[in-house]
């Protein structure tokens, strides 16, 4: 089949299940309504509670999760092809735990203050999320001209595990009910209630994907490793900082907006290579769709499991992902 058809196939019947689950998971919770009267444009939108209730209390958060969705699967793609390591998540590199660290030291210190409507708690973490990408890129270029991917695989990991002793300590001094706060973000919060903190990251994850949109080739040749890629014509460095970045903004941006959830970037991608093939070409974009879609089912059932109780999407994800991830462990070995 021609490589651009089949583009098309995957990206358009990926597209379709995903617009359908956009529509329908609003339509779901402690209150159904109906999908027909929430767009039904003759009722003033004062009388028309379903309306209400679809746009203003639910659709933002099931955008939140579709944008998180999308970001994470992509930035796992890109950064599985990079590192050419198939264990290699969104998370892998430092990024997520920066941003954590960053929301954890907003809560524990109570700040209130928010720029633009946006609270205090996902602007600390996106900024956690850039000092973060910072570190590790001055570690990974220190030793020689270019981009050490060893180097930069070592110091995410490293960087994880001492910010992840930083999110313990500040746990540990902080008081009970900010203690709870900061456990029920590190399980993934996606309890966004407007499309404020939405726009805020769109620019971000704007910006990721416009350089995920020209990547796919790239990556192509990547994976087949640097010596072939640099006789492809490819420029090493100039590729690695484009995909490194570009990833690593999509997470942080993602991370800021719906916490740290786990497994997405790695269950999504390698599933949809199992479906469609290696290509990047068709695997990347059918893996942002996808992730969309699973995330907000994923959130979908987070919501509905144990109703009126909500639990965290990113124990939803942990139980789904933890399995698979065994699984592909066991694969590969």
């Amino acid at each position: 089949m021609n490589i651009r058809r089949r583009i098309a196939l995957v990206v358009l019947g990926n597209l379709a299940i995903t617009v359908a689950v956009l529509l329908f998971a609003p339509t779901v919770g402690s209150t159904p309504i109906s999908l027909s009267r929430a767009f039904d444009r003759s009722l003033p939108w004062e009388a028309n509670v379903d309306a209400q209730i679809f746009f203003v209390a639910r659709l933002p958060r099931v955008l939140s999760a579709a944008l998180v969705g999308a970001a994470l699967a992509a930035a796992g793609v890109v950064l599985q092809a990079m590192l050419r390591n198939p264990l290699a998540t969104p998370f892998t590199l430092g990024v997520s735990s920066g941003g954590a660290l960053g929301a954890m030291i907003a809560i524990a210190l109570g700040l209130d203050v928010g720029l633009l409507g946006i609270s205090s708690v996902p602007i600390a973490s996106f900024i956690g999320s850039l000092v973060a990408i910072g570190i590790v890129y001055t570690l990974a270029t220190s030793q020689r001209r270019g981009l050490s991917t060893n180097v930069l695989l070592l110091a995410g990991v490293t960087l994880n595990s001492f910010f992840s002793a930083l999110i313990l300590f500040v746990q540990f001094i902080a008081d009970f009910t900010q203690a709870f706060r900061a456990v029920r973000w590190l399980m993934g919060d996606l309890d966004v209630g407007s499309y404020t903190p939405i726009l805020a990251a769109l620019p971000f994850l704007v910006c990721a994907f416009t350089v995920f949109a020209i990547l796919p080739r790239t990556l192509n040749l990547l994976t087949l490793g640097e010596d072939v890629a640099a006789a492809r014509g490819v420029d090493i460095t100039s590729a690695q900082r484009w995909a490194f970045f570009s990833a690593s903004l999509a997470t942080g941006a993602a991370v800021s907006l719906g916490g740290p959830i786990g497994f997405i970037g790695i269950v999504v991608p390698h599933l949809m290579r199992l479906i469609v093939g290696s290509d990047h070409r068709v695997v990347l974009p059918a893996a942002a769709l996808f992730g969309a879609t699973f995330t907000v089912v994923c959130d979908l059932a987070a919501r509905t499991i144990i109703a009126p109780l909500e639990l965290p999407v990113g124990i939803i994800t942990a139980l789904i992902g933890g399995p698979f991830f065994l699984w592909l462990l066991v694969k590969k070995s």
